[in-house]
C-alpha cells in the first residue's frame, strides 16, 4: 500500500500600510475672485486612515500659484471622528485675482497640539 502526502505551503504577506488621506470640496463657499480673501469657515474634511496615536489635526491652506500668501488654517482635536465638520476653524478663503488657481490643504496628524507630527496628507482643488 502506497501513501501519498500532499504538502501545501501557504504564504502570508502583510498588507501594505494604509496611508493617511483626506478629501474636501468647496461647497457652500462664498464666491471670491477679487484677490481679497474673506475669513470663512473651513470646509468639511473626510478623513481616512488617520494614524494611531493622533490627538490633533493641523490644517493649512496654500495657493500653489501664490505660495507666499498665508491663507492660514487651524488645529482640531481628534477623537476618532471620520469627518472634521465645516466651521471647526476659520481661514482666509481662496480668492484668485484672475483666472483659476490650485489650492492645496495640508493636514498633519499630531500627538500634541503644537508638534509631534505622525503623518502628513495633501489634497488639492482648483478654484473657482
Amino acid at each position: 500500500m502506497k501513501f501519498h502526502f500532499l504538502i501545501a505551503a501557504f504564504v502570508v504577506s502583510a498588507s501594505p500600510a494604509l496611508a493617511f488621506d483626506f478629501s474636501f470640496d468647496w461647497s457652500g463657499l462664498k464666491s471670491c475672485t477679487s484677490g481679497r480673501p474673506n475669513v470663512v469657515a473651513n470646509p468639511a474634511f473626510k478623513l481616512t486612515d488617520v494614524p494611531q496615536g493622533t490627538k490633533y489635526l493641523r490644517f493649512k491652506l496654500t495657493d500653489r500659484d501664490v505660495p507666499s500668501y498665508n491663507h492660514g488654517g487651524g488645529v482640531v482635536a481628534y477623537t476618532g471622528q471620520k469627518v472634521i465638520q465645516r466651521g471647526a476653524f476659520q481661514y482666509k478663503s481662496p480668492c484668485p485675482p484672475s483666472g483659476r488657481h490650485t489650492y492645496e490643504w495640508t493636514a498633519t496628524a499630531q500627538t500634541k497640539k503644537n508638534g509631534g507630527a505622525l503623518a502628513r496628507a495633501k489634497s488639492a482643488r482648483k478654484y473657482p
